[in-house]
C-alpha cells in the first residue's frame, strides 16, 4: 500500500449541501450517470441535515476538501447490530492513487468500530475493476450470493396502490 497522504477528515454540516452535490456530480461524471442526478441542494438539506437520513465525511488535504463519502446505518438482525452503508466514496481524480481511498475506508472502519458497528458495507458497479481490486486490497469480500432489488419512486407508488 501506498503511503498514506496527511489528511483530515470532518463531517459536512448543512451549509456544506453544495458542496455534497458538487461531489455527488463529479461521482456521477466518473460513472456516466449524471443524467441520473436529481439532487439538489435543498433536497440535500432535507434528507441529509433534516430528517438525518445520512452522514457526509469530508477528506481534507492542506485544509481543501478533496473527496467524500457519504454513509447511512443499516441494520443486521442475524447479527442484532447496526452497520454502516457507505453510498458513495468520491476522491477528486488528480488525488487518486496517492492513498486517499484507503485513508477514507480507515476512518470509516474507525467509526464503525466506535459506533459499535457488526460490519461495513457497499456496492461496486460490475465495470469498475479499479475499485473491485481496491476493496479486495483492503480485504473486502464480494457477497456474490446477494443480488441488489429496487424500487424506484413511480415502482414504490404503483406498488402503494397511487
Amino acid at each position: 500500500m501506498d503511503k498514506e497522504p496527511k489528511l483530515e477528515f470532518r463531517f459536512a454540516e448543512e451549509a456544506d449541501a453544495g458542496l455534497v452535490l458538487q461531489f455527488i456530480r463529479g461521482l456521477a461524471e466518473y460513472e456516466e450517470m449524471t443524467d441520473q442526478v436529481t439532487a439538489t441542494e435543498e433536497s440535500l438539506r432535507r434528507e441529509i441535515f433534516e430528517k438525518k437520513g445520512a452522514e457526509v465525511l469530508f477528506v481534507l488535504e492542506d485544509g481543501e476538501e478533496i473527496g467524500f463519502a457519504l454513509f447511512f446505518h443499516n441494520f443486521s438482525t442475524f447479527l442484532g447490530k447496526s452497520g454502516l452503508y457507505l453510498e458513495d466514496l468520491f476522491i477528486r481524480p488528480e488525488k487518486r492513487g496517492k492513498g486517499v481511498g484507503t485513508a477514507v475506508f480507515r476512518e470509516l472502519a474507525r467509526i464503525a468500530r466506535e459506533r459499535g458497528y457488526g460490519r461495513m458495507e457497499w456496492s461496486c458497479l460490475n465495470w469498475n475493476e479499479s475499485g473491485i481490486q481496491f476493496y479486495y486490497s483492503l480485504g473486502a469480500e464480494a457477497m456474490s450470493e446477494w443480488t441488489v432489488y429496487r424500487l424506484t419512486e413511480d415502482g414504490i407508488a404503483k406498488l402503494a396502490g397511487e
